[in-house]
C-alpha cells in the first residue's frame, strides 16, 4: 500500500516541485507498516507562508524549509484517518540545496522524510533525539538511492 497524499501546490513557480509519485514513495519509504495506507497532506508554500505558519506555530518570525503538523486520532479511531500535514517551502528548500551542494531532488527527499518523521513522533530537540532520528533519516535515504544528507556535499 501507498500513502494517500492530498497535495496542495501553493506557489507560482513550479519548476523543480516534486511529482505526487516522488512524494509518496519518500513518505512511504519512512511510514512503517500500520501506517503505509495513511493520508497525509503536503502544502508547498511561498516563503510569506511559511513564514507565517513558522510565526503563529513555532514563535519564529521566519520562512523554514519544512513545517509539520501532526494529528492525533480521536480515541479509539484507527483507520483512514490523517497522519497530518507537511508544509514545504520550495523556496527555501531550491535556495538550501544549492547553498549546500545537494541535487533539488535528495534535499526535497530529505526534507518530506525529515517532515514525516516528524509526523510519527520522532524529534530532535536534544541530541540524542537528534542522533537517533539522523540516523533513521540517513538510512531511509540511502534505501531510496540518495547520499547521507548530513555530509557535506559541496567539498
Amino acid at each position: 500500500m501507498s500513502p494517500r497524499i492530498e497535495l496542495q501546490l501553493a506557489v507560482d513557480e513550479r519548476d523543480g516541485l516534486p511529482d505526487q509519485t516522488s512524494l509518496q514513495r519518500w513518505i512511504g519509504a519512512a511510514l512503517p507498516p500500520e501506517h503505509r495506507d495513511a493520508l497525509i497532506g503536503v502544502r508547498i508554500v511561498d516563503e510569506t507562508e511559511s513564514r507565517t505558519l513558522n510565526r503563529d506555530y513555532r514563535h519564529r518570525d521566519r520562512p523554514t524549509n519544512v513545517l509539520s503538523f501532526p494529528y492525533p486520532p480521536p480515541s479509539g479511531i484507527e483507520a483512514d484517518f490523517p497522519l497530518g500535514d507537511l508544509v514545504l517551502c520550495a523556496p527555501v528548500i531550491v535556495r538550501e540545496a544549492r547553498a549546500q551542494g545537494k541535487t533539488l531532488e535528495a534535499h526535497w527527499a530529505h526534507l518530506v522524510i525529515h517532515g514525516t518523521l516528524h509526523l510519527l513522533g520522532y524529534d530532535h530537540i536534544n541530541e540524542a533525539e537528534a542522533r537517533r532520528m539522523e540516523a533513521l533519516e540517513i538510512r531511509l535515504l540511502t534505501r531510496l538511492g540518495f547520499p547521507d544528507p548530513y555530509r557535506d556535499q559541496s567539498a
